[in-house]
């Protein structure tokens, strides 16, 4: 896993709302230029971290919202999870001759707060199959969870899902192996984090 997504519908006010919960204070990330957003992040040790991200105000008019989840969004949820890989385009060769249908390798990029640009090559899974996560090639660049907030840690990661069987081949299939699956009657992802104060579930 390379990191969380946590969706809030006012990034100041979930940035609040995490620190309460966890004792560390995320630090804003930067503006995800033409996609509508803008994000604060916190390192969950090792190379994880914890992404909150919100619609940008100023970014009303960003022709695709890079997650569409947060147009509905009205209360903090994960949203979505990342796994990093060395290669998108191996991947997408893997995922091909799985044929499971794709979107990318896509370039992508977000203005930090220091003026410079954090660059990155994601894949998508083209599928209405809740809980998939997406794959992220980082390019030239340090890792965000290098110089994020650290104090937190991630124990366990499970998705709640209506069809588990389904989702576990599709997992299986990409070469993923982080996640818990359990049966549900809803679609849902858990974190349980370890923080300065004590452990909690982010869902």
């Amino acid at each position: 896993m390379d990191h969380l997504v946590f969706g809030v519908p006012d990034l100041a006010q979930g940035i609040e709302m995490v620190e309460r919960r966890t004792g560390v204070r995320a630090s804003f990330g930067g503006r995800h230029p033409g996609r509508g957003t803008h994000n604060a992040l916190m390192s969950l040790g090792g190379r994880q971290y914890l992404e909150i991200i919100a619609r940008d105000p100023d970014q009303v008019d960003a022709p695709g919202l890079l997650f569409p989840a947060l147009e509905r969004l009205s209360e903090p949820r994960l949203i979505a999870w990342a796994v990093a890989v060395e290669s998108v385009a191996d991947l997408a060769k893997r995922a091909r001759a799985a044929s499971i249908v794709i979107v990318g390798p896509l370039d992508g990029s977000r203005a930090q707060s220091d003026g410079s640009l954090l660059r990155w090559k994601t894949l998508r899974i083209d599928s209405p199959l809740e809980g998939v996560p997406f794959f992220i090639e980082w390019k030239d660049t340090a890792h965000p969870s290098q110089h994020s907030p650290s104090g937190c840690r991630i124990m366990s990661f499970t998705i709640e899902h209506t069809d588990p069987e389904q989702i576990g081949r599709v997992l299986k299939s990409l070469g993923v192996d982080e996640a818990v699956i359990t049966p549900a009657s809803r679609v849902r992802m858990k974190a349980r984090l370890q923080t300065p104060k004590g452990e909690i579930e982010l869902g």
